[in-house]
């Protein structure tokens, strides 16, 4: 059973005012539920949530200072592929006609900066992964083709 003793109602209405992002609202909507009595089910059933998930925020909240439990932990995820000189050389050569790289292409085409990165930087990326890539580096796509914006 999780207790949130600690923390008043009023607390939680306060630090509601204040977030501006939607999972710490819901969370903090979630804690308040519970001190009005519903139960970790029923907060779940309400808000189309995992009760495992109910039940990991209350017992976050419960745990720990209030501002620091309805927001997520840092996650680093995995490290780029690039080094950030690469990544800048990378987004440089994107500015550029593929015609500068050596390629008999009019326009960058995510195949084609795929098969780029590849030859002159060693890594190997996905398509959608590309295509983020490209979007980074001030490429939209228009129609056929990929241009700066």
């Amino acid at each position: 059973m999780v207790d949130l003793s600690h923390v008043s109602a009023a607390e939680l209405r306060a630090e509601l005012e204040r977030v501006e992002s939607k999972t710490p609202a819901l969370r903090l909507v979630v804690a308040l539920n519970h001190k009005h009595g519903l139960t970790q089910t029923e907060i779940a059933e309400q808000y189309g949530l995992a009760r495992k998930t109910v039940y990991n925020w209350l017992t976050r909240i419960e745990s720990r200072p209030l501002s620091e439990a309805i927001r997520d932990d840092e996650r680093p995820g995995r490290p780029p592929k690039l080094a950030p000189d690469e990544q800048e050389a990378f987004a440089r050569a994107l500015q550029e006609p593929p015609t500068a790289a050596g390629y008999d292409a009019e326009h960058w085409r995510p195949p084609l900066v795929r098969t780029f990165a590849a030859e002159a930087f060693g890594v190997e990326y996905s398509l959608p992964h590309v295509r983020r890539l490209m979007r980074e580096a001030g490429l939209a796509p228009r129609d056929t083709a990929w241009a700066p914006e």
